[in-house]
Order: structure tokens, then C-alpha cells, then sequence
């Protein structure tokens, strides 16, 4: 179990660091100090494809994405450099492809880190990269397919236009990514999603190996009802993990949640993030 130590957050697509509010304020009142973080090129660091500020629909269909060649180990040395500052090691949670974010992290500079949380997040180990997981026929059950624009390998990301006015699309959106969520706690969270997440972060092995990533302790919080990430790839991740680096298996925990389970169980998740087990 982890003491009140530092707490990093690290978001997944199209998200930033405000999406964890709640979470960051049930972790707080634990006695934990937390950063949530805007990883490059998102939230607060977003940079946004010029049509999809003018409201050009067709043009955002095919503008290369000013984030086209934000590489992962881009943003994973951005995250070193921040956990560098932190006098002690901090545990890192990432939920959804933060999780892309945080192995990498963890194999370029384990010492760094005390844990790791995954928050129904991608672990890419044995097959490489993120995307080759959603490759896999346990994710052909997901949701969210409809909501991408455009050709992710000519835009250099996969888009997605939270701002869309269309019904259905909205309703999509809602039920892939934020199931917990009613309808007004839904568009508060889409209003704030930006529409490009990096390829880099689907196309790039994370370079996981039993002696650096796999010396971190490990926790996963698994998600029955996830549309987004669903709990049978979810199981597959989780397997190749520990088939890796067996020394230090997922503690596991489930909750009856959704993809967004940060917003809608945030006090659940903070009790599992504070009972992680974490190098001292």
C-alpha cells in the first residue's frame, strides 16, 4: 500500500488535465499532493487544426494535424522531465491511451516512478504498439468507430470533432466514452476535448521490458461496462503484461463503470490509487 505520497495523472486521448477534477480532488482529501497533467499537444497545450476552429467540416476532413509529428517519445520526455522535479518518486495513473504514455515513461525511467495505476488504460507490451491491440477481435465489440475523421495516416492523427452540432454523433460520443455520465456531465467533459490525438501514440512500441518497466508495481482498475476500451481487450493487455514481467503482476481491482470511470467513481478510484502498492 502506498502512503500520502504525489500523485500524477495522466490523461488519454483527446483529454486534458481538467477532466480529472473530481478524481484529483477525492485524491487531495486522501492526504495525497496530485498533478494532473496536459500532456503536449492537449488541454491547456492543445493545438488546434485551423477548420476545425472556422467550423469547416470538409476541410477538417483532410488538414494535416499540427500534431502530426508529436512523436510519443516526444511526449513520454516531457513527462520524464516533469517527474524529475518531484523530490521522491510519484506514482503515475493513466487512464485510456495515457496508458501508452505511462509504459513508455516507465521503461525510459523507472526510477522515477513509485507505481503504476491503469485506469481502464492501454498497456502495449508483447505486441508493441497500442494500435496493435485494437486490432485484436476482443475490441471489435468497442463503440466510437463512427466519430473518426478523415485518414488518421494522412492527417498524422486520429480525429475526432467534439464540437459537432449532429445528434447522432453527440449520442455516440456519450455512449463510447462517457457511459458514466448523464447528459449535462457529458457535454461539460466534450466541451473540453480537443480533436487530434497524436498517430505516434497508436503506431509507437512502447519498448516495455521485464527489467525497467517491469520493476514498477503495477495496479489495474478494470472496467465492466467500458464501450471505449471493453473488459475482454482489457483481460488481453492485462495478460501479455503479466506474462512479461511476472515478478510484478497487476494487482487488479473491477469496477461495475465505463470508460470515463475517473468522472463518474471518482472516490472509488482514488481509494484504489491510495491503496496501490508503490515503492517507498
Amino acid at each position: 500500500m502506498m502512503d500520502t505520497s504525489d500523485v500524477v495523472l495522466v490523461h488519454g486521448a483527446w483529454h486534458g488535465a481538467g477532466h480529472f477534477a473530481a478524481l484529483a480532488a477525492a485524491l487531495t482529501a486522501r492526504g495525497h499532493r496530485v498533478l494532473a497533467l496536459d500532456l503536449a499537444g492537449h488541454g491547456t497545450r492543445a493545438r488546434f487544426p485551423a477548420s476545425y476552429l472556422a467550423r469547416d467540416v470538409a476541410a477538417l476532413r483532410t488538414e494535416v494535424s499540427p500534431l502530426a509529428e508529436l512523436g510519443l517519445d516526444d511526449v513520454a520526455a516531457d513527462v520524464v522531465a516533469t517527474l524529475r522535479r518531484f523530490t521522491a518518486p510519484p506514482v503515475l495513473a493513466a487512464h485510456s491511451m495515457g496508458g501508452a504514455v505511462a509504459t513508455r515513461v516507465a521503461e525510459l525511467a523507472p526510477e522515477l516512478v513509485a507505481g503504476l495505476v491503469y485506469m481502464t488504460a492501454f498497456v502495449p507490451t508483447s505486441l508493441g504498439a497500442a494500435g496493435a491491440y485494437l486490432a485484436l477481435p476482443e475490441a471489435k465489440t468497442a463503440l466510437g468507430a463512427g466519430l473518426y475523421l478523415g485518414d488518421p495516416a494522412a492527417l498524422g492523427a486520429v480525429r475526432i470533432d467534439p464540437r459537432s452540432t449532429d445528434a447522432a454523433y453527440q449520442d455516440e460520443l456519450h455512449a463510447a466514452y462517457f457511459s458514466d455520465l448523464d447528459r449535462s456531465g457529458f457535454l461539460a467533459m466534450a466541451a473540453s476535448l480537443t480533436p487530434d490525438q497524436p498517430l505516434s501514440f497508436l503506431t509507437t512500441p512502447t519498448g516495455a521490458t521485464p527489467e525497467r518497466w517491469g520493476s514498477v508495481p503495477r495496479t489495474y482498475v478494470r472496467t465492466t461496462r467500458d464501450r471505449a476500451l471493453p473488459i475482454a481487450l482489457q483481460d488481453v493487455m492485462i495478460r501479455h503484461a503479466d506474462e512479461l514481467a511476472p515478478a510484478t503482476a497487476f494487482a487488479r481491482t473491477t469496477l461495475d463503470a465505463g470508460h470515463a470511470v475517473f468522472a463518474g467513481a471518482p472516490d472509488e478510484v482514488a481509494e484504489i490509487i491510495h491503496r496501490a502498492p508503490a515503492r517507498r
